[in-house]
Parts: structure tokens; sequence; C-alpha cells
């Protein structure tokens, strides 16, 4: 009986693996809006009715895309966050780590930027802001960061990544490091900081 429930629950696991991973490859190759649940059905070779016993819609698979991205993240954003030993320690690396998973989820990140009305959608990522909230926290009680608002400050450290981690992926080369160390210096020193060599970028 335990071995047949292993099983069940593995054709489970895989049917679901099947799904994201056929809805992120044509969400890619055709985009958001004009991928159907019936494409997506049609790429997995799965019946129609199991592939609603897992999603409702393709929202709920962008969302299940994104949600274990933001997990599979979570805990390296985390760690990054914990070595920092300064404001500007915490707050670069806050940056730095989050455009390195821009990076090296380049393909979801395209996504949501090719598509109007998902980038709220990726932004909104539990996973992502439960957990800069839990670690600007911990700094403010390691003595890194002074009181600060937080229903202002972890949406604008998020609207800033996002921003600049956009005009990160348009450049080439994609620079992890310039992006990461023009954010962090507009937070911890102003406009000031951001000043540059005359004929310089």
């Amino acid at each position: 009986m335990k071995t047949g429930l292993n099983k069940r629950e593995k054709n489970k696991e895989l049917n679901r693996a099947a799904i994201l991973t056929a809805a992120r490859i044509l969400f890619g190759e055709s985009g958001y809006s004009d991928t159907t649940v019936r494409d997506i059905i049609g790429r997995t070779g799965l019946a129609s009715g199991t592939f609603y016993n897992y999603f409702r819609s393709k929202e709920e698979i962008f969302k299940a895309l994104r949600d274990e991205t933001a997990r599979q993240v979570r805990p390296r954003l985390h760690a990054e966050r914990s070595r920092a030993t300064s404001l500007s320690d915490f707050v670069y690396l806050t940056f730095h780590s989050f455009f390195e998973t821009i990076k090296v989820n380049r393909d979801l990140y395209e996504i949501t930027r090719r598509n109007s009305g998902m980038l709220r959608l990726q932004q909104d990522t539990p996973e992502i802001i439960a957990g800069l909230r839990d670690d600007v926290e911990d700094a403010i009680r390691r003595g890194l960061l002074p009181r600060i608002d937080l229903d202002y400050f972890v949406p604008a450290i998020i609207g800033v990544a996002l921003e600049v981690g956009d005009a990160m992926i348009q450049r080439i080369p994609l620079d992890v490091e310039a992006a990461a160390r023009f954010a962090s210096q507009l937070f911890t020193g102003g406009i000031p900081a951001l000043s540059v060599p005359e004929g310089g970028a």
C-alpha cells in the first residue's frame, strides 16, 4: 500500500513539473497573453482533466512558477543579508543577491517584463516580501539599520530593485555588480553618491 502511495505521489509531482515546464517554455516562446491553457495541455500530453487537478488557470501556473523560484532563492537571499556587518553591506548585498537572482532566472523575469499586468504579480511575491521584511527587522535588531518605517522601506527596496533590474537585463554585457553598486549607493548616499567622472557612464 505504501509503495502504491509513493508511486502516486511521484506521478503527481511529475505531472505538476511537466505542466510548469511546458508553461515556462510557452510563456517564453509565445508570451503570457498569447499562451492558452489548451496550448500548455497540448505541450504536456496530459489529459485536460489531469491538468485541472493541479491548476485552474494560466495565472495560477504563473504564480506557481514565481513562488517556486522565490522559495528556491529566499534561503540564499537570507544568507547573503545575514553576512552584512554594516548598513552599506546590508543594502548592497540585498540588491546584489536580487540582481543575481534575476540573471539566473532570466527567462522568468523576461516573461514578466514582456507582459503587461504581470509586473505587479511578480512584485507581490509573498516569499520575497516576507523574507526581506524579516531580514530588515533582524538588521535593525543588530544595529545595522536605524529604526525605519518598514511599510515604506520594504516596497521602496523592491521597487528600485525591479526598475534597476529591468534596466540591467537590457544592457550588454549584463553587469550585476554595476547594478548593485548603483542601487545601493542611491539608497545609502542619495543622488550625490551617484556622480560619475566626466565622460563616464
